[in-house]
């Protein structure tokens, strides 16, 4: 229940933040601490070398290792493109709200500079 709660809570501060925001799947079937959001207009790689101190990852877990879109990520978005910049946020029993209102700042102001610097259309 408190990662579901930290998770939500990480949702809402990045749509408030960004406004555009897309959820990659279900809020309702996912795991309590997973959180799995795009981010358009913006390039993915861009986005993870601007946020290199925290830990995410881009795209599924089963193809965190390659740079191509994973085959879960094709499925869940359906017939919508997959976007370049994909984020997957894993919540732990030792995630703080400290960490989430950090991670939500630090969000906030990368991809705002991103798409005002750097737009991918």
């Amino acid at each position: 229940a408190r990662l579901e709660l930290l998770r939500d809570r990480l949702l809402a501060g990045l749509q408030l933040e960004l406004g555009d925001v897309v959820v990659n799947g279900s809020l309702e079937h996912r795991l309590p601490n997973n959180l799995a959001v795009s981010f358009p207009g913006i390039d993915g790689e861009s986005l993870l070398i601007a946020i290199s101190d925290i830990a995410v990852s881009s795209g599924s877990a089963c193809a965190s290792q390659s740079g191509v879109p994973s085959h879960v990520l094709r499925a869940i978005m359906g017939a919508d493109p997959v976007p370049s910049a994909s984020i997957r946020f894993g919540l732990g029993r030792d995630t703080t709200d400290d960490e989430i209102t950090y991670t939500i700042g630090k969000f906030a102001s990368v991809v705002r500079h991103l798409r005002s610097t750097a737009p991918v259309r």
